[in-house]
């Protein structure tokens, strides 16, 4: 998919940049495939904001798009590459030969009329999903699943693929599109290919109000703010934080604080991690 420009007769005009939608080979969703999405603008069941900056924006459906791809055997056929609001990559509408329709990510690649199937006897060819136990080594993947039958879970974003490296046992190693090295379960299924749109980060927004149409409202630096809002305000004129590292709005350690669990149990699945150092 490629990126037009706009002619500047606007001074926000002229650095936007957008998709041409060229792989978008229809424009209406499926009806059947669609529910309605509540907004609730960040605040939890007692109108307290939870999570900030959030509010307002274009309304919207959600397309339930299939992770699980566990219709096997039966071959399907692609209707059309579809654009999805609420995620970055592209979806496809493919119809079953009984008739069942359904959304998948739509991977580089995939065009109208082709055929793909789900399960351990399909091809090696991209939109197929099969287990990772027969899938050749150095293939490219999206749409990994981590627990059996849970559904994709990794990799689902435009432009990103996973590499199978090796098989060993139960386990295969992937490397992840963060450059970390992780076992994952054999039986575990993933989709053959690369996620579609991938020059969706070189689009520039342009403009302030192109955010608000996405539901997301501006962010205000805490070093401008007054001390009882934020821990970097006041100080006359524009002053240094005032305190060894910098914080949240709630006092506590921003910019580089480890969350991680130092005893996650997933930590034996990570042969490397994407920082280039080994899990001990």
């Amino acid at each position: 998919m490629g990126i037009k420009t706009y002619n500047p007769y606007t001074p926000s005009r002229r650095n936007m940049t957008g998709s041409d939608f060229s792989e978008i080979t229809k424009k209406t969703p499926e009806k059947s495939l669609c529910v309605s999405k509540k907004k609730n603008s960040g605040r939890n069941n007692q109108g307290k904001i939870t999570v900030r900056h959030q509010g307002g924006g274009s309304r919207q459906k959600y397309r339930l798009v299939d992770f699980r791809r566990n219709k096997e055997g039966v071959p399907a056929k692609v209707i059309g590459i579809e654009y999805d609001p609420n995620r970055t990559a592209n979806i496809a509408l493919i119809c079953y030969a009984d008739g069942e329709k359904s959304y998948i990510l739509a991977p580089e690649g995939l065009t109208d009329g082709m055929k793909i199937m789900n399960g351990p006897e399909a091809e090696v060819r991209v939109g197929n999903c099969l287990p990772l136990s027969e899938i050749p080594v150095g293939t490219l993947v999206h749409n990994v699943e981590l627990y059996p039958g849970k559904g994709g879970q990794l990799v689902r974003s435009a432009g990103n693929s996973a590499q199978l490296m090796a098989k060993e046992g139960k386990y295969v190693t992937l490397r992840l599109p963060s450059g970390e090295m992780r076992r994952v379960l054999s039986v575990c299924r993933a989709s053959i290919g690369v996620v579609g749109n991938g020059d969706h980060n070189l689009i520039k927004i342009g403009k302030a109000g192109r955010k608000r149409h996405m539901g997301i409202r501006p962010t205000v630096r805490g070093s401008v703010m007054n001390p009882n809002d934020h821990p970097h305000g006041g100080g006359e004129g524009k002053t240094g934080i005032g305190r060894p590292g910098p914080c949240t709005p709630w006092g506590k350690p921003a910019l580089g604080l480890k969350t991680r669990k130092k005893k996650k149990a997933s930590d034996k699945l990570i042969v490397r991690r994407r920082d280039g150092r080994a899990i001990k």
